[in-house]
């Protein structure tokens, strides 16, 4: 099964499951329970914190959950608030942040990247975690439409469209090379 956010990405060879960690892990749940599936590919856009250009398309199997207040020191988690898919290869090692905000602070960013995290997306993590709970296989793929700093919305906007063009693009060649 493919999902996506839904909202502004949307694709029409994927099921929206939500926007956000919440609604993405109650409707993936709902999902889950009621028709699970035998394997999940998340589809949608993502952020980079720096190493990844915009437009680059990324897989990824690992997830994490870390506030920007975690790395000025005014936060701390009991929880586990790193995930990889149960299916995780050594292929697919980059790690996708989840919160429910867009990092705007580039030097910020930069923590992220010191503890080899790439990317920020605001479903993957509740994604995994559902994956996990109800021992479903996973990837993620990604494609950047922005860098995580001041301009990140509006680079966001811009970009949008023509990101959503080249993963369609690329879904359409996987899907050829899965077929062979």
């Amino acid at each position: 099964m493919i999902v996506c956010a839904g909202n502004s990405e949307s694709f029409s060879f994927a099921t929206p499951i939500g926007v956000g960690l919440q609604e993405s892990a109650i409707n993936l749940t709902r999902i889950a329970l009621f028709d699970k599936p035998d394997f999940l590919i998340f589809v949608g856009s993502a952020g980079s914190y720096g190493e990844y250009k915009v437009f680059d398309i990324i897989e990824s199997m690992i997830a994490s959950q870390i506030e920007l207040s975690f790395w000025q020191g005014n936060s701390y988690t009991p929880i586990d608030n790193v995930i990889e898919a149960k299916n995780s290869n050594s292929n697919s090692k980059v790690i996708v942040n989840s919160s429910n905000y867009i990092t705007t602070n580039s030097t910020l960013s930069k923590e992220y990247l010191k503890r080899n995290i790439h990317l920020e997306n605001m479903e993957f993590f509740s994604l995994l975690s559902v994956a996990k709970e109800f021992d479903i296989p996973v990837l993620g793929i990604f494609v950047v439409t922005n860098y995580t700093d001041e301009n990140a919305h509006q680079d966001f906007v811009k970009n949008h469209q023509k990101a959503k063009e080249l993963l369609v693009k690329y879904m359409e060649n996987k899907y050829k090379e899965l077929k062979k």
